[in-house]
Formats: C-alpha cells, structure tokens, sequence
C-alpha cells in the first residue's frame, strides 16, 4: 500500500465498534477496541506520528495540516466521540476538556503501577504500532497496586487498537519494562477545562525542557 492510497482512507474511527464494545466492569469499567482506527487511516496516522528521542509525554500536534495524524486528532476532537464514550461508560463528558498528548518512546522506567490523577475522568489510548513482537510495554488492567501480574488484560498495543477506561481510586494499570519505540495517543477528558489547560501546559513546559537538555548535553 502506496501512501496515496493511505490518504486516500476517509473513515478515521469506527464508532460502530465502540457501540458494540463490552465494557468489562471487573475490576472498574474498560474496554478494548482493535482496529477502532481501521488499518488504513492507522497507518497513514501512524507514517505521520510525532517521533522524539526523548521519553515522556508531549501535547498532540501533527506536523503538516491534513496529514494522516491530524485528520486521527481532527476526528478524535470531533463532539461526536466524546457523546460515543460518555454513552459508553454512563458519565457525562464535555469534547472541551479533552487533552490530547502523545508518547513516542518508553524508558526502562516507564509503566510503574498507577490509578491516574484525580482530576481525569476517562482515560483512552489510542496505538499505533505496526506490529508487536515484545514481552514489555503491554499495558495491563490490574486488581491490585502492588502485583503487576495481578491482571486481567494485557492490551498490545498494535495499529488502531483503543483502550479506555472510567478513572477511580482503583483503576491500576502498568506495564512490564520496554525500552524503545512505542506510539501512543493519549486522550484523557479531565474534570474541567482549566485542568485540561493546566495538564497540556505543564507537558509542554516538560517536553521542551527535555529538548533544550538534549541539546546542551549533545
């Protein structure tokens, strides 16, 4: 496939998908979608990802108007989503407090346990990985804090697959170490729009301070 014929793919997500998604309840609210992005618009967005030699997490920005991986951001950002997932997981959602960022490497260090902070509601990761050959950077749902093997799915992270879940107290997750390139959209609706503001500034801050020691260290 020719990346003509990549740009020629109009349908970015399949909301038909998601409707017929099961949302697992156990042991809080998720579910997995494959090919949510189907195959050719994920690897058009996929040609176009945002790479960085840095680890960490960078606000979305695609780097030409109209490019595979803008038309993934333009059609994420579109209300209709937000009012699919909000229906999804019986809360309500507003497509303003959408924060869209962007991870492109993990680092040894990268997929500690965690439940995600207080002030996001549902947290969805949309990948873009051509194939995935590793036993590390599998994100796995987990009942416990404290036992990474304590799972009861392990997501790899492949082309167009989304993975979503209602943010609680208890919504652990992780992963077993990788070191390497790792594509990763990250959408997360936060309490309010001044969170969502507050969270996309302190990543940009973050991601051009880890540029400027990049460079001074070179």
């Amino acid at each position: 496939m020719t990346l003509a014929d990549l740009e020629t793919e109009s349908r970015v997500l399949d909301l038909g998908a998601l409707a017929r998604a099961t949302l697992a309840r156990d042991p809080f609210d998720f579910l997995v979608v494959p090919f949510f992005v189907p195959p050719g618009a994920a690897a058009a967005a996929r040609l176009c990802f945002p790479l960085s030699p840095h680890g960490g997490i960078a606000p979305a920005h695609a780097a030409e108007p109209g490019d595979g991986f803008d038309r993934l951001l333009r059609a994420v950002r579109e209300p209709a989503f937000t009012s699919a997932m909000a229906d999804k997981f019986g809360v309500r959602l507003d497509p303003r407090t959408l924060m869209l960022t962007v991870r492109s490497r993990c680092r040894p260090q990268d997929g500690a346990i965690h439940a995600d902070s207080t002030d996001k509601v549902v947290t969805a990761l949309i990948y873009l990985n051509e194939s995935w050959p590793h036993t590390g950077g599998m994100l796995r749902i987990l009942r416990r804090n404290d036992d990474i093997d304590a799972m009861v799915a392990e997501v790899p992270p492949l082309d167009g697959t989304l993975l979503a879940f209602h943010r609680t107290d208890r919504s652990f997750h992780g992963h077993l170490p990788y070191d390497g390139v790792r594509r990763a959209l990250m959408l997360n609706w936060m309490t309010d729009v001044g969170a969502a503001r507050r969270e996309t500034l302190r990543h940009a801050i973050s991601a051009t301070a880890k540029r400027i020691k990049s460079v001074v260290g070179a």
